[in-house]
């Protein structure tokens, strides 16, 4: 792969402002592409705005206790995933379905009063960060994942190859983590957490001591996916 850089398609004059979408169940990572069918007026307004400007959503994941606040501002992680919509296919009832690939980690610096039916937000963008210290043990630490990884591919040709192919990639440890955690069929509370940490080989090191405890307890089932869902689809930027 050439150039997997997130930045590519990134806006040069980005404002630090992002149009959030709020969601109980899902967290992006930069990197893979996801397939969302948007309905509310609301979330309609969103996509609307969004593809007259940047193309820009952040996915935020709603916190516990989010359904008696939904149809106003329930509370949300302070970490999101800002994505880039790639495909756009209106349906004839007046819904949408999108690919959104994405991007960029950011923390939320405050949420923008209210002036459309959609929230918003200041942002500061979170790059994948590589401490110099930790680069003579980092080829181990990317071996180590790998390893556990393939414990937790399905049987069956198909997914086997693919799995080959994307540890094949040589990948950056920072996507290869992402596109992992994606993948695996983890708490979103897990995943929250590894969006959040933006230093790689922290993230790394969680993402491998949960799935040596997963080992260790024999509960692959809980941490597993279908051979539909490997390889996940990610960003050729």
């Amino acid at each position: 792969m050439s150039n997997l850089n997130a930045s590519a398609g990134w806006p040069e004059d980005f404002c630090g402002c992002v149009r959030l979408f709020p969601l109980p169940n899902l967290v992006l990572f930069p990197q893979v592409v996801q397939p969302l069918h948007i309905f509310e007026p609301r979330y309609c307004e969103m996509l609307s705005d969004a593809l007259a400007q940047d193309k820009l959503i952040a996915m935020a994941l709603l916190q516990k206790d989010w359904e008696s606040q939904y149809q106003n501002c329930p509370p949300i992680a302070p970490t999101v995933c800002v994505g880039k919509i790639v495909s756009h296919t209106p349906t004839e009832d007046g819904r949408h379905n999108i690919l959104l690939v994405g991007m960029k980690r950011a923390r939320i610096v405050e949420e923008l009063e209210a002036e459309r039916s959609f929230r918003q937000a200041r942002v500061e963008v979170l790059e994948d960060l590589y401490d110099p210290e930790d680069a003579v043990g980092r080829p181990a630490l990317m071996q180590r994942l790998q390893e556990l990884f393939s414990h937790f591919v399905p049987e069956g040709l198909a997914a086997q190859e693919s799995f080959k192919q994307l540890v094949g990639k040589q990948l950056p440890l920072g996507i290869l983590t992402d596109t992992i955690t994606y993948a695996l069929n983890l708490p979103l509370e897990i995943k929250q957490q590894l969006l959040a940490e933006h230093n790689v080989d922290i993230r790394c090191r969680i993402l491998t001591r949960c799935l040596e405890q997963q080992l260790k307890n024999d509960s692959s089932e809980s941490c597993g996916f279908t051979p539909d869902d490997f390889p996940p689809k990610f960003s050729e930027n």
